[in-house]
């Protein structure tokens, strides 16, 4: 098994599309990159603590291979808006991948130079060292299954997991 640690936007969503694959075992919606210890969602949600909205996703490579969950990554938000995903505006809205070793790091920049020719250019995607992983509020875990009628996750999280469910359907649970 592996962990990526990865953010792009609102973990809410990242989760609930990574839970789709198959291979994947565990996505735990955190909180990393800042300088605030155990930060709190509200402090977070401030912009101040340096921290962005991630997932750790934990896989099986030898069910789902690695480009499959950095491509996946690249599918499930515009990896070209600075510190913003739609209306969710802030650094803790990021485009950030967090390796956790020289190989990962490796395999992080080679999806993120797969993404720029994917988007046509201008992907602001950063590669950070991974720090402290602080496990979000329990009620921020597998959001999008205990909330599927909540009014952000039909209007956000839903298109993202289609688009996810259409680009990865040999992968799907």
């Amino acid at each position: 098994m592996e962990t990526y640690v990865l953010a792009g936007g609102c973990f809410w969503c990242l989760d609930a599309a990574y839970r789709a694959l198959n291979g994947v075992s565990e996505v735990v919606s955190a909180y990393t990159g800042g300088v605030v210890e155990n930060p709190s969602y509200e402090a977070v949600c401030t912009g101040r603590t340096g921290h962005a909205e991630a997932v750790a996703v934990t896989f099986d490579p030898d069910v789902i291979p690695r480009e499959v969950i950095l491509d996946a990554f690249f599918t499930m938000h515009d990896p070209r808006q600075l510190n913003r995903q739609g209306n969710d505006i802030g650094t803790q809205y990021r485009s950030a991948m967090f390796p956790a070793d020289d190989g990962q790091r490796e395999l992080f920049e080679a999806a993120r130079d797969r993404a720029n020719d994917t988007w046509g250019g201008g992907v602001v995607t950063t590669i950070e060292p991974l720090g402290k992983l602080y496990p979000a509020e329990d009620y921020h875990q597998d959001f999008f299954a205990k909330n599927p009628t909540q009014g952000y996750c039909l209007a956000v999280a839903v298109p993202k997991v289609n688009k996810v469910r259409a680009a990865f359907s040999k992968y799907l649970r």
